[in-house]
Formats: structure tokens, C-alpha cells, sequence
């Protein structure tokens, strides 16, 4: 009589180990950078010391980088201006010669996304510039450094990276998902782009709600922003985009938008830029009436200065890429 055949052992689902992240941060990024580590036990904070010489120029010692050889490391950096880029390039160039196992370079917002063309002889396109400077980043001994960038403002510019880089290009739209549904209008909700460009990268991600679009047409000497397509009139209408300057473009639409009926409108950009306090111009507190209020502006924190500003000005409200980079940092 043959035996019994044993039970099949039962099979455990194998579960991906999470890399340990060492995350160094440039001064501007400290707050979002106590959120990154706090939202994983994979991430442990590290610091840089950051001083000058009196002549001006950066004075830099990365602490502990005895401890960090044969670690994966990450740098999160804030490129806010001109001034804060040299420091940051020099210990961004420094960290990859520490024989650290792997290398992410996370930069929320990249600053020159919007000087991508040459439209006419002697253009300067800074956003070749900067992506070329960044490709010169050296390798660890995993190999190439990965680069992370949310909402680049013109996909195109990933061809701008050479191939000592690894771009990898995350979206903020996820967080503005999220929020729409805990809204108690969440089944009236129509999103708004304010051109073409705007629906081109947007759209795909937000196929579940009703459109419109907008343009800007000129009537005479002026450029007017109109409807495109779409219907506004009755619903709470949501302007996305990927950044805001000075504002002209976003306050134009939604004077447009109420005019032909939307019950509110809010707006979203993953990168609030508002050079010289132009932030202001949205701030219910400055605003004519309940016809010329933004009912939300929702903004991400890929620009600390910026969060500092305005977060506790309504009708802004800050939706944190924190977790977002912290699974970044995983892949």
C-alpha cells in the first residue's frame, strides 16, 4: 500500500524588502524632509553642514559619511534660486564618491521646465542646461543616479537628460485625487485646463470627471481667455495645472468660469512659484466678492519658500509629497 502523500507545504507571500534610505536634504527641504522620514521607517535622516567662506562661497562637510559606504543614499534638494544651486550641485557631486551602494537625487520642482525653446536666434534654453548639469552627476557603485522630478513642465525635456542619469517622473495629480473625494460636493466636481497644454498633460490622469477648456484668443490688441469646450454652470470647477508665476492666467479663467455659471471654482498646481508676493491676488482676504474667490487652491510643498508664505492663507491648502517621495525612493 502506497503511503500517504504529505500535505503541500502552504506558500507565504514573498513581500518586497524595503531599501534603507540614508536622505540628505539641502536646508530649505529640512520640514518636508522630517515628513518624507516620518511617513517610512525605511528613511533615516542625515545631515550636511552647510557654511560659507568669507568670501562667500560654500564651506560644506557631509556628516557621517564614513557610516553611509555600501548605503543607498538620496539628496532632497530645493533649486528656489540662482544663489542656493552652486551649494547644492557641490554636495550632490560629493555624495555619489562616498562608495554608497545607490544614489536619488529627488527634485520636486525643476526651476527652468518653463525655458525649454528657442523660438528665436540667441534663446537660451535653461532647461537643456540644467538637465545637462545634472547628467553629469557621478555614478555610484550601483550605477547611474536615479533623478526624481514631479510635474516637468514639458514631458519633451526628459530627452534633455543624458544617459549617466536615470529620470524618473512622478505626477502630484494622485494628491489632488485624494482630496477631491473627501469634498462634500465630490459628485459635482468638473475639472478646467487653462489651454491645450494643460489638457495635453493632465487629462489622461482625470478622464473620470466632466471638462472644460479654455484658450486665450485675442480680440483687437488684447488676448482674452474664453471657453474652448466644455459647460462650467452649476458645477465646482477645478483649474489644473502644473505651475503658477504671477497668476494673470489662472485669475482670467476663473472670472470666465463663473461668468458662465460654475457654482465655485478652486484651482491646483503641483508648483506654486508667485514670484514678488503675487500669491496675494488669490487670498480670499483680498478678494472683491464671493464672484471673484477661489473656494480652494490646492499647492504642493515641492516649494518650501513658497509653503512658508502661504500655507495659512485661505484659500490655499498645502497636499504634501511626502509619502509620494518615500515610495519614490523605493523603486
Amino acid at each position: 500500500m502506497e503511503a500517504a502523500a504529505a500535505p503541500a507545504a502552504a506558500v507565504t507571500p514573498m513581500h518586497k524588502v524595503k531599501k534603507q534610505i540614508n536622505l540628505f536634504y539641502c536646508a530649505e527641504c529640512e520640514e518636508l524632509a522630517l515628513k518624507v522620514a516620518a511617513t517610512s521607517d525605511a528613511i533615516q535622516l542625515q545631515s550636511i553642514t552647510w557654511r560659507t567662506f568669507p568670501d562667500g562661497f560654500p564651506n560644506l562637510f557631509i556628516n557621517n559619511a564614513h557610516d553611509i559606504r555600501g548605503q543607498h543614499v538620496a539628496f532632497l534638494a530645493s533649486f528656489s534660486s540662482p544663489a542656493v544651486i552652486f551649494e547644492q550641485i557641490s554636495a550632490i557631486f560629493a555624495l555619489p564618491k562616498c562608495f554608497i551602494a545607490s544614489f536619488t537625487l529627488v527634485l520636486p520642482f525643476f526651476p527652468t521646465g518653463s525655458f525649454e525653446r528657442v523660438e528665436e536666434e540667441g534663446d537660451v534654453a535653461t532647461a537643456f542646461t540644467l538637465a545637462r548639469v545634472l547628467s553629469m552627476i557621478p555614478k555610484s557603485r550601483g550605477g547611474p543616479t536615479s533623478v526624481v522630478i514631479y510635474d516637468i513642465h514639458a514631458l519633451q525635456e526628459r530627452f534633455y537628460f543624458g544617459d549617466d542619469v536615470l529620470p524618473c517622473f512622478e505626477t502630484g495629480i494622485p494628491l489632488l485625487l485624494k482630496r477631491l473625494s473627501q469634498l462634500p460636493d465630490a459628485d459635482n466636481i468638473t475639472i478646467a485646463f487653462p489651454d491645450d497644454g494643460a489638457w495635453k498633460r493632465f487629462h489622461k490622469s482625470l478622464v473620470n470627471f466632466p471638462m472644460v477648456v479654455c484658450a486665450k484668443v485675442r480680440e483687437g490688441d488684447k488676448r482674452i481667455v474664453r471657453i474652448k469646450e466644455g459647460n462650467p454652470e452649476g458645477q465646482h470647477v477645478v483649474i489644473v495645472d502644473d505651475l503658477v508665476q504671477s497668476g494673470g492666467t489662472l485669475r482670467e479663467c476663473q472670472k470666465v468660469l463663473a461668468a458662465h455659471g460654475a457654482a465655485k471654482v478652486s484651482a491646483y498646481v503641483t508648483h506654486a512659484v508667485f514670484p514678488n508676493q503675487s500669491h496675494e491676488r488669490f487670498m480670499t482676504a483680498n478678494s472683491a466678492g464671493p464672484d471673484d474667490q477661489f473656494a480652494y487652491f490646492w499647492i504642493t510643498d515641492s516649494r518650501p519658500q513658497t509653503v512658508k508664505a502661504i500655507s495659512q492663507h485661505p484659500p490655499f491648502e498645502v497636499l504634501s509629497l511626502a509619502s509620494s517621495i518615500a515610495d519614490a525612493l523605493q523603486i
